[in-house]
């Protein structure tokens, strides 16, 4: 890989939908605070770090540019050697996957009583972060040089590559357990639809990147056009991660509990006990059914779905509607 000023041009993008995207991170870490003050003190750190985990990114990335423009700028290194920031890059962006793809496979364990999938999840995960950690490593061991990037060419292919899979194995369980909750009743059928959508947009998109990250690098050889995705991957998880805990209290219109795609009731914030009959859907969220529609309709079985919550018994009773297909999660 010989670099040049046209090499650049990719990782200057990058860098911006960085920024844009580090912008609505902290406007969904401000939200998330503002709104959920009784989450446990625990989800409060995870929260904290990823902020500050894309803080050091940002500001890591911007000296990516700062490097060959200001420092370098007119000497024949620009051309010859990559800036030493983008060591960081790989090393951030698995700091942030992992710790996310882990809470997800944790929810999946803790919701589907099921060890096989959070395994898998959790292995993909694990060799995702041991990849990006090798690249790091490995540009620092060649000197920065474009013309020995192709050294490391395994170690990318493995980050990418693993933590795609681990996505696609996310969204994959998760609406595929969905679809087998379809009861035929409206008002459920239609909550259910849309936990589905809410699904695919926050673990495909993150699984659709890293996959277009390394088929870009493995088309494009020599080039730096991957890095439009590459310097934005991290963002895209921190992002899916915040809007799912945020949207617990984004479905009012058919719930007055506060639901999420993958943390199933609300952990905090306004008084919601009540008599009630709810359903869970899979391993991640509780959802209000109780209408006049579905008065007896239904035989209602209690099942705990507040397990790693500290839920109440009382808060934490909800419809059995097809357990089986749970359990086989």
């Amino acid at each position: 890989m010989a670099g040049d000023g046209s090499m650049y041009a990719p990782i200057l993008i990058g860098l911006l939908i960085n920024c844009i995207l580090y912008g609505a991170t902290v406007v969904q870490g401000v939200v998330y605070f503002q709104t959920f003050k009784s989450d446990k003190w625990w989800m409060k750190m995870f929260v904290f770090y990823l902020l500050v985990c894309e803080t050091l990114n940002t500001a890591f990335d911007a000296g990516v540019i700062y490097e060959p423009f200001i420092i370098n700028y007119g000497t024949s290194r620009v051309a010859t050697h990559a800036p030493k920031m983008l060591a960081t890059n790989p090393l951030m962006t698995v700091m942030i996957s992992l710790p996310v793809q882990l809470f997800i496979a944790w929810r999946v364990k803790v919701m589907s009583k099921s060890n096989v999938l959070p395994a898998i999840i959790s292995f993909f995960a694990i060799a995702s972060f041991a990849g990006g950690i090798a690249v790091t490593v490995g540009v620092i061991l060649i000197d920065f040089q474009y013309a020995l990037f192709s050294k490391n060419y395994g170690a990318v292919i493995t980050w990418l590559t693993a933590s795609a899979a681990a996505d696609i194995i996310i969204t994959a369980s998760l609406v595929r357990s969905l679809l087998c909750k379809r009861t035929g009743f409206a008002v459920t059928d239609d909550v259910i639809n849309r936990i589905i959508r809410l699904t695919v947009q926050t673990g495909l998109l993150t699984a659709m990147t890293a996959t277009l990250d390394i088929t870009l690098f493995l088309a494009l050889k020599g080039k730096n056009w991957n890095f439009i995705l590459d310097l934005a991957l991290s963002k895209l998880y921190s992002n899916t991660i915040l809007s799912s805990l945020n949207a617990r209290g984004g479905w009012k219109a058919v719930s007055s509990v506060r639901d999420n795609v993958l943390f199933g009731r609300e952990t905090g914030g306004e008084n919601t006990t009540r008599s009630r009959t709810q359903i869970e859907i899979v391993t991640t969220v509780t959802t209000d059914v109780h209408s006049p529609r579905f008065s007896g309709a239904v035989p209602m079985k209690a099942l705990d779905s507040g397990a790693g919550y500290g839920h109440d018994d009382s808060d934490s009773s909800v419809a059995n509607i097809e357990r089986a297909s749970v359990e086989a999660i």
